[in-house]
């Protein structure tokens, strides 16, 4: 009893010739995850399909498990063999078929007898279903309530609610189909209300986790160019969606982030904050500029009211002297703009030049206005 193996890899002419009769997976659509096996019947040549086996299988049938496929035959007591390599299998029970080459009139009588006893059908049918093991693609998500997010450029925590895609592959097909898979189910996807429900429930909560981990390094605005690296915290955790590896067999391919916005809340708060940041920026500049009139009125007050010192500094309070000949000195809109220390230790050495009486009264106040900005 049990599966026997006939070739592997892509079916070739020659067995098409010798199987007259295959059953192989059928369409997949974009989220379906398990297919019943249909029939497919040589025509001139060409294979078509037939959809009414249902996957129905029995002594002696011929399955070809096509690539990115994994197959599964069960019946209503339980699953009875999962095939997890492509290629081309013979099933072998031991119920009687003439199909198989046992006797007529045994196998008829038989199954006779069975089916009246189980309601016309035999007690033993089996089934052959198969496994979509190629990415499935484009499972929507979307926030239904707001996600908190600390972005440090603001320094507090904003609500958020996001919008996009993610992907899954099966990559451990038994497991997926002991643990996830519903008995006697030939026939899955995961656009199944309840099982899009726990799924998005689920990546949810750890896409949340995956965000929070970000927010030490990344602003929200940032959030959609780092889709790689969620879907890497996303498997990565021992929890919630990070955990289908190990319950389901199935696990997080990919993330695609559309859409963050922030709540209304979020937003006036942030609206809230750019107005003061606009409204500090321009009291900082005004501050600024009061403050060095401030410093420029009380040094010329107390160079008024109690001089800058005596004699040090002579050298290069003769090359102020000089520079204030105007044909040797320079372009105002040349000169570099100087500092508050600056314009205090000029004003030290032109006092002294005053002092030392090199310079007059009108000369200096001249120079005194011209480095200040009066």
């Amino acid at each position: 009893m049990g599966i026997i193996r006939a070739f592997t890899g892509a079916i070739s002419g020659a067995f098409a010739d010798q199987w007259k009769d295959i059953i192989t997976a059928g369409h997949f659509d974009e989220h379906t995850v398990v297919s019943p096996g249909v029939l497919q019947q040589p025509n001139s040549g060409r294979g078509t399909y037939n959809n009414a086996t249902n996957g129905v299988i029995s002594n002696g049938s011929k399955i070809f498990v096509p690539e990115n496929t994994a197959a599964f035959i069960f019946s209503q007591s339980g699953i009875e063999e999962i095939i997890t390599e492509a290629g081309g299998y013979e099933y072998q029970s031991g119920q009687s078929t003439i199909f198989n080459g046992d006797d007529f009139g045994k196998s008829i009588l038989q199954q006779a007898k069975d089916r009246v006893g189980f309601g016309g059908q035999t007690a033993e049918q089996k089934q052959v279903a198969f496994v979509n093991l190629r990415e499935i693609r484009g499972i929507r998500f979307g926030t239904r309530g707001p996600l908190m997010y600390h972005d440090l450029f603001y320094g507090t925590d904003l609500e958020i609610t996001a919008f996009g895609a993610f992907s899954l592959k099966i990559i451990d097909a038994e497991k997926f189909i002991r643990s996830y898979v519903p008995a006697n189910i030939n026939n899955y996807t995961f656009d199944d209300p309840k099982a899009r429900s726990q799924i998005l429930s689920e990546f949810i909560q750890s896409f949340a986790v995956a965000l929070n981990s970000l927010s030490t390094t990344y602003r929200i605005s940032q959030l959609p160019s780092q889709a790689n690296e969620i879907a890497a915290i996303i498997s990565g955790e021992n929890s919630n969606a990070g955990a289908w590896k190990e319950r389901f067999g199935f696990e997080v391919v990919q993330v695609g982030i559309e859409n963050i916005e922030f709540s209304p809340e979020s937003k006036e708060l942030v609206k809230q904050y750019s107005s003061k940041q606009m409204d500090w920026k321009v009291y900082d500049n005004v501050s600024q500029q009061s403050s060095n009139i401030s410093a420029q009125q009380k040094i010329a007050q107390g160079v008024q009211d109690h001089g800058l010192g005596n004699m040090p500094g002579m050298v290069l309070g003769m090359g102020l002297v000089q520079g204030m000949n105007p044909q040797t000195a320079a372009p105002a809109e040349s000169k570099a703009a100087m500092s508050i220390e600056q314009q205090i230790e000029t004003l030290k050495k032109l006092k002294e030049l005053l002092d030392a009486g090199i310079l007059s009264e009108d000369e200096f106040n001249a120079k005194k206005k011209e480095i200040m900005g009066l």
